[in-house]
């Protein structure tokens, strides 16, 4: 095991995890809000925000599928040895991690089941920015409105039409954060 394995922990792990997970939970009630989140130092290509989630939400009984070029050894040992998160392929997956494109085909993720409507995965998409700007987020957790720089428009508003079933997601840029739940309605502006 290499020694980047064995870092990029959180320093002190109950206050760093009690801190990110506020954060995690913050952007989930309120879509569009962009939170700073660290405590993770992950190897590339993840970043800050979505090594910290992952250091927050995964632990050996959350399967989790990497994606892309987050299917990479460093990523693969990192994960394994910071959370015992086992890694699985996409249908089985309960958080999934990549950039957009290498998230596809989104179809194969659980979406849950009417009975269980909260068996469904997370996406935690990496982005090239994450802005409060771009497509209209309408909704629970929105007073009016808010905006979103998401990578499209036409997936979320199949998903939001599916809810309760569907997939949420956390889009993480740098030390950035911010979420889509499936309850959130997108509009193309």
């Amino acid at each position: 095991m290499q020694t980047d394995t064995l870092s990029g922990a959180f320093a002190a792990p109950p206050v760093d995890a009690a801190h990110a997970f506020r954060a995690v939970m913050r952007v989930m009630a309120r879509p569009g809000t962009i939170e700073a989140v660290t405590g993770a130092t992950p190897p590339a290509p993840l970043s800050v925000a979505a090594g910290t989630v992952l250091l927050t939400l995964c632990d050996p009984e959350t399967p989790v599928y990497l994606a892309g070029d987050a299917d990479c050894a460093a990523v693969r040992d990192w994960i394994t040895f910071h959370t015992g998160a086992p890694l699985v392929g996409r249908s089985e997956a309960m958080f999934a991690i990549g950039r957009w494109e290498a998230l596809l085909p989104r179809d194969d993720y659980a979406r849950g089941t009417p009975e269980y409507p909260d068996r469904s995965a997370t996406l935690i998409v990496e982005m090239e920015r994450l802005e409060a700007s771009g497509a209209r987020l309408i909704g629970p957790g929105i007073a009016d409105e808010a905006a979103l720089s998401l990578p499209e428009v036409a997936a979320f508003q199949a998903n939001a039409r599916a809810f309760p079933l569907g997939l949420d997601f956390l889009f993480t840029c740098g030390d950035r954060l911010a979420a889509l739940p499936r309850s959130t309605r997108v509009e193309a502006v």
